[in-house]
């Protein structure tokens, strides 16, 4: 796919905040303008005739190569997150980006459908039964879908991506898993789960996993993350990983949970105050 130099299409639903109407119409032009001027293809914007908040965005990429370079331009990731703050964001075509694994468990969360062979919009992701210790009925809907949420603003449910990714976990040693689901301002979630080593001190947090996949895919503003743990309090972020999520994501909203509930939501300048980063140097 990413070989291909022919034309590829992405639609996204936007559904605008009330009362940002006039900002939004700024953003999408400065999104359109910047498709154009560096030829990374065009956007067209509809409105959803039942919902004058709600639009469509769609997407004509000039190549693959033309978006996965729009998706690492600065200044277009600068106009996405300005989207983010005023409008949310949920993929429904991408028939661009490389395949996840771990992306395609998480994103039946959401009304997004990836560009990969099985996908369409009745399709469900394999179903690897229910995380240890919760009760399967008593959670969200595991099988929630587009067709479950066409006629109501898309959700993404962060603490239950990240629930998902700890299942795959590698905690030979310790035996403690941990999970982390990270959101991009594009409304891209990215999990993460701890991975042990013999060494113990070779050994990477979720966090600093799903944030170091993010930025290996050309991800650079974030949102919020979710952590998950089995246990009966919060389990916070440890000292390496807020230096990380806060170098690169900054004040990030962080949401603990365990395997049946939410534990609480905080802010990362509360979690780490008085940071050290670039500004210091």
């Amino acid at each position: 796919m990413n070989s291909s130099e022919g034309s590829r299409l992405s639609v996204t639903l936007v559904d605008v905040s009330p009362g940002r109407e006039s900002d939004f119409t700024v953003v999408a032009t400065a999104l359109e303008a910047l498709l154009i001027r560096k030829n990374y293809g065009r956007a067209d914007m509809i409105r959803d005739e039942s919902d004058p908040l709600r639009y469509y965005a769609v997407r004509h990429w000039n190549s693959a190569t033309a978006a996965e370079q729009f998706h690492r331009d600065p200044e277009a990731q600068t106009v996405i997150a300005r989207l983010s703050q005023i409008a949310r964001v949920i993929h429904v075509v991408n028939g661009v980006r490389r395949i996840d694994p771990v992306r395609l468990l998480v994103d039946d969360r959401r009304s997004a459908v990836q560009g990969e062979r099985r996908a369409g919009f009745d399709r469900r992701a394999k179903d690897t039964g229910p995380y240890a210790g919760a009760n399967r009925r008593s959670s969200k809907d595991r099988r929630l879908g587009p067709r479950r949420l066409r006629n109501r603003p898309g959700e993404i449910d962060l603490v239950e991506a990240a629930r998902r990714a700890r299942e795959f976990a590698d905690a030979a040693y310790s035996r403690f898993k941990v999970g982390a689901a990270l959101e991009a301002a594009d409304g891209t979630v990215i999990g993460g789960c701890n991975v042990e080593n013999a060494t113990y001190g070779l050994t990477v947090c979720a966090e600093r996993v799903a944030m170091f996949k993010a930025l290996s895919e050309g991800h650079r503003v974030f949102t919020r993350i979710a952590v998950v743990a089995d246990t009966d309090a919060p389990t916070p972020p440890c000292g390496a990983c807020r230096q990380i999520l806060w170098e690169f994501g900054g004040n990030l909203e962080v949401q603990l949970a365990n395997l049946t509930e939410k534990k609480g939501t905080y802010q990362l300048k509360d979690l780490l105050p008085l940071p050290f980063d670039a500004r210091l140097l």
